[in-house]
């Protein structure tokens, strides 16, 4: 197949409007997977240790993935990495509530992470490679809007569970099968072009690194951020005395509040610079995930504290990737985008284990104290990183 050029063929809004979709369903799956396989596990008796290790498995799979990511987009191009992408995340779906062992699950759960790594790695970069500079705050924040749509709507499977265990993985299943038919009626076959991707620079992984840490590192924030959310809120609901109903209620206001935010904040980001909106989100969100804790068992300031706190930063990973896109040449962004992928996943896999030793070990609201600390601390290194675009405006 001959490469098409990406922004040519992703100019059409429709295009446009699938990728949103896809990066839906993609919240969706991560929105349902975590909290409800944690309440089996917690149920089951199985440890918040043990919990958290098995729910890292996903993101094992998403770090294999990023390994290839890259290049198995420049050999296959966007659309057969989105396909492949939602397959392997459906079909271990409906395996879950049939094969019950956590062996089996930490297997099915890396799959899944293959998957959905896939899917978020070719829609985030099409997304970015075809946006104008001036407006890439606004259209990446409509894309973590379109993904904190579909975690926040997750979670709300656990009422499901009312009609049968299997109930919640079936209906995803359909929906998931309902997207991979649009996909293949409808997207485009594309490549990126050969000057994005095909001519790849040397050390380009320590470059994007060394050129925009402070933008990468939001996506493990938010990776640490999300993962540790669905899969340790739960358990530390269930903890201090919260039931299944008032949890799945709580757990998606943290997606809701980045709804109501995303796209303001991208909107500031564009005029007053992504920096200072990263820095001062970072700090206001670090104190107000710290003070959940206070709340107790009080629902209604327990979700206005998650409402306030996932919306401020909700944004981290979207802004993240629209900052690096700023800081960096054009030929490097692919690779800084797998580095943001990396981080992601190593956010994911630390969420879980650390946000579950901390109530296994100390207490179940120490888990927001040190999710807090992360956050207050990357809002006060913002002052260590000076960007300076005339110290690499040329790749050699």
């Amino acid at each position: 197949m001959s490469s098409i050029n990406v922004a040519k063929s992703s100019h059409s809004t429709s295009n446009y409007l699938i990728l949103i979709i896809v990066i839906v369903v993609a919240g969706i799956s991560q929105g349902l997977l975590l909290p409800v396989l944690s309440i089996f596990l917690e149920q089951k008796g199985v440890s918040p240790g043990l919990n958290g290790l098995n729910a890292a498995a996903l993101y094992v799979g998403s770090f294999a993935m990023t390994l290839v990511a890259e290049r198995l987009l420049g050999a296959v191009g966007f659309k057969k990495l989105i396909v492949g992408g939602l397959l392997f995340v459906m079909f271990p779906l409906i395996l879950f509530p049939y094969l019950p062992d956590i062996k089996i699950w930490f297997i099915l759960r890396l799959v899944v992470g293959i998957g959905d790594s896939a899917l978020h790695y070719a829609a985030q970069l099409w997304v970015l490679l075809v946006t104008a500079p001036e407006k890439r705050g606004r259209y990446i924040s409509l894309y973590g809007m379109s993904y904190g749509l579909g975690f926040s709507i997750g979670p709300l499977g656990i009422k499901l569970l009312g009609f049968g265990e299997a109930v919640p993985f079936w209906v995803l299943f359909v929906c998931m099968g309902a997207v991979l038919l649009l996909v293949l009626m409808k997207l485009p076959d594309t490549k990126p072009e050969k000057a994005e991707l095909g001519q790849l620079p040397e050390r380009r992984f320590r470059r994007s690194w060394a050129w925009a840490w402070y933008a990468l590192i939001p996506a493990l924030l938010y990776g640490y951020m999300e993962a540790g959310m669905n899969s340790n809120f739960p358990v530390y609901g269930l903890r201090i005395g919260l039931d299944a109903n008032q949890i799945s209620s709580l757990l998606p206001f943290v997606g809701i509040g980045g709804l109501f935010l995303q796209l303001p904040l991208g909107i500031l980001s564009d005029r007053f610079g992504r920096k200072k909106v990263l820095m001062s989100a970072g700090i206001a969100g670090g104190v107000m995930f710290m003070l959940v804790p206070v709340a107790g068992t009080h629902f209604w300031w327990t979700l206005v504290l998650l409402t306030v706190a996932g919306g401020l930063v909700g944004s981290f990973f979207s802004l993240g990737l629209a900052y690096a896109a700023d800081i960096l040449p054009k030929a490097l962004l692919p690779a800084a985008n797998v580095v943001a992928s990396f981080h992601f996943t190593i956010g994911s896999i630390l969420g879980p284990n650390l946000g579950g030793q901390m109530i296994n070990w100390i207490s179940p609201g120490s888990m927001f104290i040190l999710l807090g600390c992360f956050y207050l601390l990357f809002g006060a290194a913002g002052v260590l990183f000076q960007h300076k675009p005339s110290s690499h405006s040329v790749l050699k």
